[in-house]
């Protein structure tokens, strides 16, 4: 890849990263709930589902979700459900204290694999990178699927800047917020609607 390629697209990722969208404002709720090390567990799934879609791209599979309007409308269902699913978690808990080792390491897997499930089942992601990741491949530099794959874990790179810092910062005001069980209440029940939102938004997208 050439710096002619890689300075624009690295750019470009950098810039669609910090666009608020519901992937920083769930890193930003979750680290302001949990911790920073919860915010950043979720940033890694958030990554690990980006894998996914490199993939699906790579392979040509992202072309039959925008192809088959089924595929497409149940893949966002799925994930509606899921953040629904959240929602009523959120809403049902109280104080989300991370005192044991185990406890923690419980929560951060959770969380993590929301993270993943959250950016699996959004079929947009991968409509986005079939359009995106392939403008800045050149089938006279090789392999068209190898490029993908380069230029997938360069966004993958961008994101995980991006999202870390904002875990970063959202779980020191969050710490700092958590110290009072009334407040923590008042998170949860802020990450349910943030929830709720995020469901509808997916369930109203159109293909």
């Amino acid at each position: 890849m050439t710096y002619d390629t890689f300075i624009p697209f690295f750019a470009t990722s950098l810039l669609l990263a910090l666009s608020p969208g519901p992937d920083n404002l769930f890193v930003l709720t979750q680290s302001a709930l949990h911790g920073r090390s919860a915010g950043l567990m979720v940033t890694l799934g958030l990554c690990t589902g980006l894998v996914f879609h490199t993939s699906a791209v790579a392979l040509g599979v992202a072309a039959v979700f925008k192809a088959s309007a089924i595929a497409f409308t149940a893949l966002k269902l799925i994930g509606a459900a899921y953040l629904l699913l959240l929602a009523f978690q959120a809403f049902r808990s109280e104080n989300n204290s991370m005192e044991t080792v185990d406890e923690g390491r419980m929560t951060r897997l959770k969380l993590y694999r929301r993270g993943v499930i959250m950016n699996v089942t959004n079929p947009k992601v991968s409509i986005f990178f079939l359009a995106y990741l392939p403008q800045f491949a050149d089938p006279s530099h090789g392999s068209l699927p190898g490029q993908i794959a380069v230029l997938g874990c360069l966004f993958i790179s961008a994101t995980l800047m991006v999202f870390g810092g904002i875990a970063l910062s959202a779980g020191i005001l969050g710490e700092w917020l958590t110290g009072s069980p009334r407040v923590q209440t008042v998170l949860n029940r802020i990450a349910g609607i943030v929830f709720m939102v995020l469901a509808v938004k997916l369930v109203l997208t159109e293909q």
